[in-house]
């Protein structure tokens, strides 16, 4: 895993915006991953913040799909609800919006990006932070952009075990 992070402050040193890439490599066909990243029923499997997924997609997903999970990190959990801005199934790009169900106005964008790596795949994830209210400027946002680099990378990892073959003779 790789990974990189940094975060624009402005002048009364409140975060206005953070931003951070993980990578992972696969056992897995690119398609197979993509596909994996996309199915909203099975984040769970593999993103141990998303303790449940509430509401999935009403039709494909396509940009506008919007679907809703539970996050956990202890000790607190709450619904977020994200839509997608762009599913590109040949470029294997995947990007939505999250934002807290709870009326707050911060939000995140993310962007998935697979690429075919000899007989797997690779995987990027950048992300970009946007807190919008004060304590979430001075204080919460510099402690989130810290835990979603680890987070992310785990999750990342845990895809890759997930999806990674398995001998049938074990």
């Amino acid at each position: 895993m790789t990974a990189g992070g940094h975060g624009q402050h402005d002048g009364h040193m409140l975060l206005t915006e953070f931003r951070g890439t993980a990578e992972g490599a696969f056992d897995a066909d690119a398609d197979a991953v993509f596909a994996a990243l996309t199915d909203i029923d099975n984040l769970p499997l593999w993103n141990r913040r998303i303790a449940k997924v509430l509401r999935t997609p009403n039709g494909p997903m396509e940009p506008g799909a919007q679907w809703c999970v539970t996050m956990s990190v202890p000790p607190a959990s709450w619904p977020s609800k994200s839509r997608c801005t762009r599913y590109d199934v040949r470029g294997r790009v995947f990007a939505h919006i999250s934002q807290s169900d709870d009326g707050n106005p911060s939000f995140g964008e993310w962007t998935w990006t697979v690429t075919p790596a000899g007989a797997g795949a690779r995987a990027r994830v950048e992300w970009i932070g946007h807190p919008k209210t004060y304590w979430r400027r001075l204080l919460f946002a510099r402690i989130r952009a810290a835990q979603l680099q680890r987070e992310t990378e785990a999750s990342l990892t845990a895809l890759a075990y997930h999806l990674a073959p398995r001998d049938a003779t074990v």
